[in-house]
């Protein structure tokens, strides 16, 4: 089976992957944490292992980091992690927002489309926000 390393970070939300993309500084880890803090499960922080299966893309962590977040100030820590998880939406992080997209977008990996969006890590609504994009993106809404 094919494996991409991206550079991302993911969480489950319910059974769908979101995947995190962003420069360094970005937001990854921090938006991460307070999903986590909402119900999320840590998948991988940094860097994302993405399989290809029956035209999915199914996300986990590189084997030297399973389990472990970076929490800015503070160090590498272990948290609890799931692994396997279908991936479902990117979320790119940094740069300026569009206040109203005319159109939903999506990313492409390994001849896979996901829907995207793009956010600003450090709002207050930001966790939110990708929750209701999740929803719109997988229909739950």
């Amino acid at each position: 089976m094919k494996q991409i390393r991206l550079y991302a970070t993911a969480v489950a939300i319910g059974s769908h992957a979101v995947l995190l993309m962003g420069p360094s500084g970005s937001g990854k880890s921090d938006l991460a944490l307070r999903l986590i803090d909402r119900g999320a499960n840590l998948i991988s922080d940094d860097y994302t292992i993405l399989e290809v299966r029956d035209g999915a893309l199914f996300a986990s962590a590189p084997e030297t980091i399973v389990g472990k977040i970076e929490v800015r100030g503070i160090g590498i820590v272990a948290i609890p992690h799931i692994d396997n998880v279908a991936a479902a939406l990117v979320v790119h992080l940094g740069g300026a927002v569009e206040r109203m997209p005319l159109r939903q977008t999506v990313m492409t990996i390994a001849g896979v489309d996901l829907p995207e969006t793009k956010l600003e890590a450090f709002e207050q609504s930001a966790p939110i926000k990708v929750e209701l994009a999740l929803h719109r993106a997988t229909k739950e809404l």
